[in-house]
C-alpha cells in the first residue's frame, strides 16, 4: 500500500487522478479513514484536474441524448436506473473531494474540511453499494452511457466556493431529496426490496450532505456580509441553467435545512430555462 500523502489537498488530487471508479472509491475511503484518525491533520494546498480522471466507459452523452428508465419487474429497467445513479454517486465522489482541494485559498475551519471528507466517504460507500447491487442483477458499471451534467456544474462554480455550495448540494443535491422516495417506491412496486434500500440509505445520508452545504453556505455569507436567501437566488441564476421546479420534498429538505421560502420563490420565477 503507497504511503498516505502530506497534506489532505493533495490527497484530495489523487483521488481526482485516479481513473478506475472503484479504486478511486478505495482511496477516498482511505484518506477518509486517516482524516478521522488525525493523520492527515494538515490541509496543504495543491492544484486539482479541471476534470477528474474517468475510465473508457461509461460513454457519456448529453443529458438530452439519454433513453428513458422505464422500472418494471424485468431487470433491464432497473439497471439502467442503478446504473444512472452509480454514475451520480462517482461524479459525487469527485465533487465532494474537489471542494477540500480546489477552495484551499480561502481560509475555513477544520470542520469544513471534516464535513466534506465525511460527505466522499459516504458517497464512495454509496458508489460500492450499487455495485454491488449491479453485479447482482448480471451487469457492471460502464455497461451503460451515462451522462455529463453533473461535472458542468463542478466547472460552472470553479471560482468561488460560495457558487459551488449554491448549486452543488443546495440544488442538485437538493433535488435528489426531492425524486429518491419516488424510486424507492418504484422499485419495491417493482419487488426490488434490496435496490429499494439502498435508496433508502442513500436519501438519509444526502439529507446530511445538504444540511452541510446549507450549513457552511450561510457560515460564508455571514463572513461576506451576504443575506444567504438573496445570495443563493442570485448565485442560482447566474450559474444553473436548469429550473428549480416542484414537486418538493419540503419534509426532507426541511430536516435538511432548507426552508420552503428559501426555495419556493425562485421555484416560481419566469424566464429560467427549464431541464
Amino acid at each position: 500500500m503507497p504511503p498516505l500523502p502530506a497534506t489532505l489537498a493533495q490527497g484530495a488530487c489523487a483521488v481526482l487522478r485516479e481513473a478506475d471508479p472503484l479504486q478511486k472509491a478505495r482511496l477516498g475511503q482511505r484518506l477518509a479513514a486517516a482524516r478521522a484518525a488525525g493523520e492527515l491533520a494538515q490541509i496543504g494546498h495543491a492544484t486539482p484536474p479541471r476534470r477528474p480522471a474517468r475510465p473508457p466507459r461509461p460513454v457519456l452523452k448529453a443529458p438530452r441524448d439519454m433513453p428513458p428508465r422505464p422500472i418494471g419487474r424485468e431487470p433491464g429497467g432497473r439497471i439502467a436506473l442503478l446504473h444512472a445513479l452509480a454514475h451520480i454517486e462517482l461524479n459525487a465522489i469527485d465533487l465532494a473531494w474537489d471542494i477540500v482541494a480546489r477552495f484551499t485559498s480561502q481560509a475555513m475551519p477544520s470542520a469544513f474540511h471534516d464535513d466534506w471528507v465525511r460527505v466522499a466517504d459516504d458517497e464512495a460507500r454509496h458508489f460500492q453499494l450499487l455495485c454491488e447491487r449491479l453485479a447482482q442483477l448480471g451487469a457492471a458499471y460502464g455497461d451503460l452511457p451515462a451522462h455529463d451534467g453533473l461535472w458542468q456544474a463542478a466547472q460552472a462554480t470553479a471560482h468561488d466556493l460560495l457558487a459551488r455550495l449554491a448549486v452543488v448540494p443546495l440544488v442538485l443535491e437538493a433535488r435528489g431529496l426531492d425524486v429518491t422516495p419516488g424510486m424507492i417506491a418504484r422499485l419495491d412496486n417493482a419487488m426490488d426490496r434490496p435496490s429499494a434500500d439502498i435508496l433508502r440509505i442513500v436519501h438519509a445520508d444526502e439529507i446530511a450532505h445538504v444540511r452541510a452545504g446549507k450549513r457552511w453556505f450561510d457560515w460564508l455569507c455571514a463572513r461576506r456580509g451576504l443575506d444567504p436567501a438573496a445570495a443563493w437566488k442570485a448565485l442560482v441564476r447566474a450559474h444553473f441553467k436548469g429550473r428549480i421546479k416542484p414537486p418538493f420534498n419540503d419534509d426532507a429538505r426541511r430536516r435538511a435545512g432548507l426552508a420552503p421560502d428559501f426555495y419556493r420563490a425562485l421555484a416560481t420565477e419566469a424566464g429560467i430555462e427549464r431541464v
